[in-house]
């Protein structure tokens, strides 16, 4: 009788043992995901503007309210923009104080040549106060394609 109680004490252990390790398990898979879901937010609100690839810049443009910013040379936007882009020169000298006219209450989806200018530009624009920022992850070439 007594092999019996042990065979089934050691069987109830086990098992129990295995739920402990299964929910072990599962508690770092759940913390895991939650992380890495809230890892973009974080992102956004720690450099104050979000990135977006083509498509959602595009579904942003169809929001109302927005302003499209496109910070290239001259030259560059001669060569074609973005409808209803408003033009500011991110390497010209008024470069900040036209960020200064804008309406900190409005959504402003920002874009360059390749990315690297308007991030740039996000950056200053938060830093001045501005809230709702996106730049447009590779810019116009990507826009382009």
């Amino acid at each position: 009788m007594n092999k019996i109680r042990l065979v089934h004490y050691l069987r109830c252990q086990l098992m129990f043992f295995n739920m402990k390790q299964h929910f072990f398990l599962l508690a770092i898979l759940l913390v895991g995901w939650s992380s890495c879901t809230s890892q973009t937010e974080s992102k956004a609100q720690a450099i104050g503007y979000q990135d977006l690839n083509v498509a959602e810049f595009k579904a942003k443009m169809a929001e109302p309210g927005i302003v499209v910013l496109d910070v290239r040379t001259p030259e560059e936007t001669a060569e074609g923009k973005i409808e209803r882009a408003v033009e500011i020169d991110f390497e010209s000298q008024n470069f900040e104080a036209e960020i200064d006219k804008l309406d900190k209450n409005k959504t402003y989806l920002v874009y360059c040549r390749s990315g690297g200018r308007s991030s740039q530009a996000c950056k200053l624009m938060a830093g001045k106060g501005l809230k709702n920022i996106y730049n447009l992850t590779g810019g116009y070439l990507a826009w382009t394609k």
